[in-house]
């Protein structure tokens, strides 16, 4: 087998940080060469630990992904710079059109697959290929379209969209749907938990309402 592909891992999210960091270290082929939780961190580490993929989230603390990106050539002094993975959970025209000018090879909307994130990983280091508009768009959709059935499904139980919550509730749900194993990761309590009343946990339901996508899209 041949080297190993160098990944650095750059998210405000810690949990999300080390179930990353589990995954792809399970691989042969990748290397996790550090970790950091914002952009001035992310700036240290590419000129330290020269990945050749940063998997890099665009809303941080301190220093923004984009700030990361203008930055990075002057860091680098001319020196090689790593394949950048942009994540972001926003949709937004003129910010994908900015990080793709400053050179990000693939721009990822929350939630995602892990496994097709590894893929794209070894797609840019061994082939150097770069996401097209049409695959954006395309990934906008399916994203979109899961939102649409995850508040379809909370409308019919009753959840009003307005509480407290709600978006990150369904964020989780999208998530988790897409990655049974961000379930584990869930700590928060988002909901009064009544016994009594038969009220689920939090991960209970998160996981109830994951689970009737998952089989849907099976179907």
């Amino acid at each position: 087998m041949g080297e190993r592909i160098k990944v650095l891992i750059v998210d405000d999210n810690r949990d999300f940080c080390d179930l990353l960091h589990e995954f792809l270290s399970k691989r042969p082929e990748f290397q996790v060469v550090g970790v950091g939780h914002n952009g001035v961190e992310a700036l240290e580490l590419i000129h330290s630990v020269k990945p050749d993929v940063c998997v890099l989230d665009i809303i941080m603390p301190h220093l923004d992904g984009i700030g990361v990106l203008e930055r990075l050539p002057s860091k680098l002094a001319g020196g090689p710079l790593p394949k950048m993975i942009m994540l972001t959970a926003l949709r937004h025209e003129e910010m994908t059109k900015r990080v793709l000018e400053l050179g990000a090879s693939y721009y990822i909307l929350k939630p995602f697959n892990l496994e097709t994130l590894a893929q794209r990983i070894h797609q840019l280091a061994t082939n150097g290929a770069t996401a097209s508009p049409l695959q954006f768009e395309q990934q906008r959709s399916v994203s979109r379209n899961l939102e649409i059935k995850i508040s379809d499904f909370l409308h019919e139980l009753g959840v009003p969209a307005n509480i407290r919550g709600y978006v990150y509730l369904r964020d989780a749900i999208s998530m988790v749907a897409e990655e049974m194993q961000l379930l584990s990761a869930v700590t928060k309590i988002l909901y009064t938990v009544d016994h009594r009343r038969g009220k689920p946990t939090n991960s209970e339901f998160i996981a109830m309402v994951a689970d009737r996508l998952r089989l849907e899209r099976a179907v």
